[in-house]
Order: structure tokens, then C-alpha cells, then sequence
């Protein structure tokens, strides 16, 4: 039985991976984080992860930047993997991530579904013949209202992997208001739309001579990125330190 943490247990994410994991045979939460009381919660509730007091074979982590410090610190200290689902972090925090996952395991991942990270590597194989054969690069992301990060970090994680594919040679230009000129050839355009309740599109367009490839991603629920959580809960406790990715869980 996976004993798991669940850092910012009463948010969207928190609630729906609660529930999912309540009909896990293999999962358990024992234990859970957040600010936000006046739930019903069948576990503890500790307001900052300092005061958590319950052993547990692994934290997920689906909060804030804000407290990721603090989620970071408290791996070390009680030598507790951590599934980092937060996105929006600083890079200074990237780099504290990684120096931590040389003292405990942690798995980092923009974006928990299954096919956003088979999309992935679909995009890291084919982008670098479309590129040689002259198409531009276009990343368009959608998401609900209330998502305080733009771009996205899928977004920047599909952009990473196409740029990757291309010897990083790329720049990405988020805003083109100010700029009078003609578009860069190397150059990916990433935007973001924010409105109504949309869990979260991803669309990668390359944009070629009389002819435009698209590849899509529609989540029509917020509960694909639970199912990943708890599939990299599980991955991730009783491994041995280092930074691990949804790859790696789904290998």
C-alpha cells in the first residue's frame, strides 16, 4: 500500500485526486496540505507541511510555486519522494529541484496525462523533418480562468521538446505586440488564451507552404492529470534519489 501526502488537498486537483485514490486498491491518502479548511476530509489536515507529522511513502505536490520550498525542504528532511506536479516555478526553484533530487527521489512533470506525454515524443521525433522543410512553429494553449501561470508549463514543456529535437536553436517569443518586422524563421510563437472552465488545450500547429499539420490535445477532465498523479505516486515511492519524469513512470 502507497501511503501518499497530498500538499494542497482541498484545491481542484487536491479534491479530485482524493476521491480517485479512495478507490484505489493500492493508494492511500494519510495524510494531507492546505491553508483552506471546512473540508471533509477522511485523513488529517496539517495548514503547512512543517507540522505534518504522519509517515508517508511519498508527497504529491499540487499547490502553489509559493510553498514549493517549503514541500522541498520537507522531502529532504524526512527523505520523502515527491510527485512535483506545481507548475509556475522559478528558475531558481528548477534549480533547487534538481539539486535536491541528488538527496531524494522527485518526479517533475508539466503535465500528468498519459497522452501529453506520448505528444511529447511524437513531437520530438517528427518536428525536426518539418522544421527542415520549412515550417514556422506555433504553440496555442487554452485553459480556465482561474490558472494564474501563462504560458503554461505543458506549453513550454511541448515547446522544450521540439526545441530540444532542433539543437535549441530556437527562441520563444510569447508577445509580438511591440514588433514590426517579419517572422523569424527560427522562432516558436507560444500563446495563451484564459477563459470559462477549459481544463486544458494544447494545439502545436506547423505552418508549411499551402499546407498546416496540427497536433492536438483536449483534456476534457481534470481527473486524466489525478490518474497520473497517482500512477506516479506509485512509480515513485522506494526509488532511490534522482529527477525522474512522467516517462519514466509510464515506461
Amino acid at each position: 500500500m502507497v501511503k501518499i501526502i497530498m500538499n494542497g488537498c482541498n484545491g481542484r486537483m487536491g479534491r479530485i485526486i482524493t476521491e480517485l485514490v479512495s478507490k484505489e486498491e493500492n493508494a492511500e491518502i494519510v495524510a494531507g496540505v492546505d491553508v483552506y479548511t471546512g473540508v471533509d476530509n477522511k485523513y488529517p489536515v496539517f495548514t503547512s507541511i512543517e507540522e505534518c507529522d504522519v509517515k508517508a511513502d511519498v508527497i504529491v505536490d499540487f499547490s502553489l510555486p509559493t510553498g514549493t520550498d517549503k514541500v522541498l525542504d520537507y522531502a529532504v528532511k524526512t527523505g520523502t519522494p515527491v510527485v512535483l506536479c506545481t507548475t509556475g516555478l522559478s528558475d531558481e526553484q528548477i534549480v533547487r529541484v534538481k539539486e535536491v533530487s541528488e538527496k531524494v527521489a522527485i518526479l517533475r512533470s508539466a503535465n500528468m496525462s498519459v497522452g501529453v506525454n506520448l505528444l511529447l515524443k511524437v513531437l520530438h521525433d517528427v518536428a525536426p523533418q518539418l522544421a527542415a522543410a520549412g515550417f514556422d512553429i506555433e504553440i496555442v494553449e487554452k485553459h480556465h480562468n482561474q490558472k494564474k501561470d501563462a504560458p503554461s508549463g505543458t506549453a513550454i514543456a511541448l515547446a522544450d521538446a521540439i526545441n530540444d529535437s532542433l539543437n535549441n536553436e530556437y527562441e520563444y517569443a510569447y508577445d509580438r505586440s511591440s514588433r514590426s518586422e517579419s517572422r523569424p524563421v527560427k522562432e516558436i510563437g507560444i500563446s495563451a488564451v484564459r477563459g470559462g472552465t477549459i481544463p486544458g488545450d494544447h494545439d502545436v500547429i506547423f505552418a508549411g507552404q499551402d499546407e498546416v499539420i496540427t497536433f492536438s490535445h483536449r483534456a476534457y477532465s481534470r481527473a486524466i492529470f489525478g490518474k497520473g498523479a497517482i500512477t506516479a505516486a506509485k512509480f515513485l515511492a522506494g526509488k532511490n534519489p534522482g529527477l525522474y519524469s512522467m516517462a519514466d513512470a509510464l515506461a
